[in-house]
């Protein structure tokens, strides 16, 4: 299990930690926006894979949700750097839950039935308690302009249920 916890996961508790992803300072709103936009867009590239290999209706649903609620919050994202005139700036964690996000791929790209559900399901639920921990001890404490503070609260919200919801089918599953 523990050689389970993908290398996404790993970089995003990088971030938790945040002297070894961002160095001493905490991120600035142009490194929180696209570390956001990125773990979102990520999401959407493991759900879209998801959809197009599993043969399972919970999987195929849930991967379905995924891509919704994180194309719908990607948008707001954009939306709110344009209009605050802001360009999202890349960075060590950018990058490195980038990387991690195509080994992860390959990885699952490997697998098929049920062995694939099983590892897809599990990577989502680390993920996201990854990424709702990292928003909850770092972005959100770091960010400085209320609408991003605010957008994230909302994400921090819809990805706690994303969570509960991935956990549930990896009972399913079981």
């Amino acid at each position: 299990m523990i050689l389970r916890l993908t290398a996404a996961a790993a970089a995003i508790a990088l971030l938790v930690g945040a002297n070894g992803a961002l160095g001493a300072d905490k991120p600035t709103d142009p490194q929180i926006a696209h570390i956001a936009y990125t773990a979102g867009v990520l999401d959407i590239e493991a759900a879209k894979q998801a959809i197009a290999t599993s043969k399972n209706k919970t999987v195929v649903d849930f991967a379905e949700t995924m891509v919704r609620d994180h194309e719908a919050v990607n948008k707001q994202a954009l939306d709110l750097v344009k209009k605050l005139n802001v360009t999202p700036e890349d960075n060590d964690t950018s990058k490195a839950l980038s990387q991690a996000a195509e080994t992860k791929r390959q990885e699952l790209a490997k697998l098929s039935g049920a062995d694939f559900d099983k590892a897809y399901v599990e990577h989502e639920v680390a993920y996201h308690k990854q990424v709702n921990g990292a928003l909850e001890t770092l972005l959100i404490p770091a960010a400085q302009n209320g609408e991003l503070k605010s957008l994230l609260e909302t994400g921090l919200k819809l990805f706690q249920g994303h969570q509960q919801h991935a956990e549930h089918v990896a009972t399913e599953l079981k």
